[in-house]
Parts: C-alpha cells; sequence; structure tokens
C-alpha cells in the first residue's frame, strides 16, 4: 500500500465515466459524478472518447471495461434489492464511489460509511468540495489497514454492530492474500447482523491451455506495473464453501456469461476470468 491515491480507483472511475458517452438508453449504468474524479492522465483520453473507439478499446484489453460497468452495476441491483431489509450501508475501498449521491432517495436516513485510504478519501474531498449533491448521511471513514483496525474505524464514525448491514466489497479481494480476504470476510461476519449481506467480486486463474487463456493468466501480471498486482484467486466453484466457512450464505454468482446476459447488448466482450458474488449472514 501506498500514501498516494489509488491509481486502480481512477482506472475503475474513468470506465465508468466512459458509459456517460453513450446514449442514456444503451448505458450500462449511470453515473453522472465520475468523470469528476478524473486527473489528466485520464481526462483526456475521455475527452477524446468515442462509442466505437471505446468498444474496440475494449476487445483490445479483453473485455475488462465491459466487465468493470456490468460488476458494478450487479453490486447496484443488489444493494437497491436489499435496501428495504438492511439499516445502514458500509462500502470498503470506496475509492470514487458514488452510490451514496446516486441512490439518496432510496438510502433514505440510513448512513452510508465509506471506508478508504487516507489518500483517496481526502482528493475525493477535495474534487466534491463545493459541488452539489442530493442529502444523504454519508460518513468518510478514513482507514490505513496496516494499523487500524475495521470495527474500531467504523464504530468511532457512529457503525452500529450487529444491525442489518449491506457491505459493498468491489475490487478489492484480488490485490489481498488469502488471510486478509478470510479475515475480512469474518469480520464483517461479526459487524453486521442477521441479514446482512455482501457484495463483492473475485478473480479466478484460467486454466484452459489455449491462447485466450494463456493471454489472460499473463494479463494480470500487467498490473504489477501499477503497484497494486493480483495475488488472490477462487474458482466460482469453490466460492460457497469458502465464504460459508466464514459465517456467510452465496445467494448469487454472476459470471462472465450471466453478466453479459444480464447487462451488455450482444457483441460486447466480458473478460471472463472475474466474478461477482452477492452472500448473505445467516442467524
Amino acid at each position: 500500500m501506498t500514501d498516494d491515491p489509488s491509481r486502480t480507483a481512477e482506472l475503475v472511475c474513468f470506465v465508468r465515466a466512459t458509459d456517460q458517452k453513450q446514449p442514456p438508453d444503451e448505458r450500462v449504468l449511470d453515473d453522472p459524478y465520475a468523470p469528476r474524479f478524473l486527473s489528466m492522465l485520464t481526462r483526456v483520453p475521455f475527452a477524446t472518447l468515442v462509442g466505437g473507439l471505446r468498444d474496440s478499446a475494449d476487445r483490445l484489453a479483453a473485455g475488462i471495461g465491459h466487465y468493470v460497468l456490468a460488476r458494478h452495476r450487479a453490486i447496484d441491483d443488489a444493494l437497491l434489492e436489499a435496501l428495504p431489509r438492511v439499516e445502514q450501508v458500509v462500502l470498503l475501498g470506496a475509492g470514487y464511489d458514488s452510490r451514496a449521491w446516486r441512490f439518496a432517495e432510496a438510502i433514505a436516513q440510513r448512513p452510508v460509511f465509506e471506508v478508504d485510504h487516507p489518500a483517496t478519501s481526502a482528493r475525493k474531498a477535495r474534487i466534491m468540495e463545493g459541488v452539489e449533491v442530493p442529502d444523504v448521511d454519508r460518513r468518510v471513514v478514513t482507514i490505513d489497514f496496516r494499523h487500524d483496525a475495521l470495527e474500531d474505524r467504523l464504530g468511532r464514525a457512529g457503525f452500529q454492530p450487529g444491525a442489518p448491514t449491506f457491505f459493498v466489497w468491489e475490487g478489492v479481494s484480488m490485490y489481498l492474500t488469502r488471510a486478509a480476504v478470510k479475515g475480512t470476510l469474518s469480520g464483517l461476519s461479526a459487524l453486521g447482523g442477521p441479514g446482512s449481506r455482501v457484495a463483492m467480486d473475485y478473480w479466478y486463474l484460467l486454466d484452459t491451455p489455449d491462447p485466450i487463456g494463456t493471454a489472460h493468466r499473463m494479463s494480470g501480471g500487467l498490473l504489477h506495473l501499477l503497484g497494486e498486482p493480483l495475488t488472490f484467486g477462487i474458482h466460482p466453484e469453490d466460492v460457497g464453501s469458502f465464504m460459508g466457512r466464514e459465517g456467510w450464505t452465496v445467494v448469487d454468482v454472476a459470471g462472465q456469461d450471466e453478466l453479459s446476459r444480464r447487462y451488455l447488448p450482444p457483441g460486447r466482450p466480458m473478460y471472463p476470468a472475474v466474478y461477482v458474488v452477492v452472500a448473505e449472514r445467516g442467524q
């Protein structure tokens, strides 16, 4: 972990911003706040991007951009579906997430805890200073996982242990160790009461011996250049037992085919080695 704002968080935000270039009825998701968080590095390509060029770029990038959009939309839908049954929302590694504003009406007076590294949280605050946004109980929780305990930081922000909670843990697990993922899932299970849900995604290593599988296995190594290498993966066939041991029952698994069916027009590629999981904490 560095002391700089997350570069992958900005790249993910760039992908969300590109969907604003699409006609409203062709968007996977609508995030009008995303373009605000682009730096000069990403603002220039965003300004020149058009639909056909975007789709061509995504084919060259093995459909990662389309996956990011579909993942975000799938978690959006899971959140909206669960809101009537939960009392608070926690966004882990929130980055430049705008769900608190985009879904302010549905969230109503539920507190939304945005948890992230101080540098990323500070940049987000600077950018949004003075911007008119919907009224929502949004609580910024800065944390350095090298030194801080999640339950302590959340508690100081008014988190209610044992209350039904919707946790979003998006685009994070693949950068951690297996022990860290297990520890986080176990910790979330202890924090949230019965009926709590977690929506997250996992990466796994494709084992097909063909050139496409080889290319995908190599592509993960490119993230080393950003200083945030992929370190943990688990196959979707094994995720139920993996999460079950930490107190969670999987209620939905959506991989390449299912995410494409739900959210993408025909012909758009989808990165195959990642999938979205929604799981619920039992009694």
